[in-house]
């Protein structure tokens, strides 16, 4: 069995296509082939409030190409989903048509609120130990899902408008950063030992230049000490001295200060980063669905 998910977002769209195990009324996935294709949605999105006619192009011909690929694969559910970049173009939905009437991918725009229960559904929690209290940071182009909770329970959750192609974009509000810590220092507030999971490509990005061994947790400090020494590149050396790839090599720098905020917000000193994002946690929700009773 297999089932693949789909993540159209401000800064990339992905494919995952999973293989499903059950073993012991106990379901899990593992990754069969993952496809990622940087199309800057967000660049038209905050901007203009609209999809131009050749990223909408662009996009429906990654669709085709993906709807092609569930075919081959055989796969046999899959969901797709679109975050904030479409629920800001004002032809979003005419987008969506296009793409079920061209690339027969049925395709949702998420609410906030849906992206962030979807993100949390990555289970991020279970490799690391669930008695804690733990801040789940998921940072994208065009908005940053943070979920809270302790001993297993979800207190709270919220998508805030702030991402890292709308800050290169200046499109980023004052007032949205004050709301985001205000939420953080409200529902973080006799909470002891925090610890954050950070997820989305950046972070990964971020723990894999930090050569952490193990899967160790991220120290604050060190994240502070890599975003200044990225930062000390020219965009173009980020590109040609550091090596990294020229759509992440720009929103690395937004994002290291999303983090960066959150973290000393909550008093967090230490983030874990399992190496998860929409795309599993689009999984796992098909996986809930169809088996409500699996373990």
């Amino acid at each position: 069995m297999r089932y693949a998910a789909i993540d159209i977002g401000s800064n990339a769209v992905r494919l995952l296509i999973a293989d499903i195990t059950e073993n012991n009324n106990s379901i899990s996935f593992k990754k069969n082939t993952m496809i990622r294709v940087p199309l800057r949605l967000g660049d038209d999105a905050f901007l203009n409030q609209h999809i131009s006619d050749k990223k909408a192009g662009d996009l429906i011909k990654a669709m085709q190409a993906f709807s092609n690929l569930i075919d081959v694969y055989k796969v046999t559910e899959y969901m797709a989903c679109a975050t904030s970049a479409m629920r800001e173009a004002k032809n979003g939905p005419e987008v969506v048509k296009l793409i079920k009437e061209k690339a027969n991918i049925n395709l949702e725009i998420v609410h906030g609120a849906t992206e962030a229960r979807i993100i949390y559904n990555s289970h991020a929690e279970q490799t690391i130990d669930k008695s804690r209290n733990y801040l789940y940071i998921d940072v994208g182009g065009g908005s940053t899902e943070l979920s809270l909770f302790s001993a297993g329970e979800l207190l709270a959750s919220h998508s805030f408008n702030l991402g890292t192609i709308r800050i290169l974009d200046n499109q980023d509000k004052e007032e949205t950063w004050d709301e985001m810590r205000d939420f953080i220092r409200k529902h973080t507030k006799g909470l002891k030992d925090i610890a954050g999971i950070g997820t989305g490509g950046n972070i990964n990005k971020i723990y894999k230049l930090s050569e952490q061994k193990d899967k160790s947790p991220l120290a604050f400090t060190k994240l502070k000490s890599l975003y200044n020494y990225l930062n000390s590149f020219s965009l173009k050396d980020r590109i040609n001295v550091l090596g990294l790839n020229q759509d992440r090599a720009d929103v690395i720098i937004p994002a290291c200060e999303i983090f960066m905020t959150v973290m000393k917000t909550a008093g967090i000193k230490n983030i874990y980063v399992p190496s998860v994002g929409m795309v599993d946690g689009i999984i796992q929700t098909l996986i809930e669905k169809n088996f409500p009773d699996a373990r």
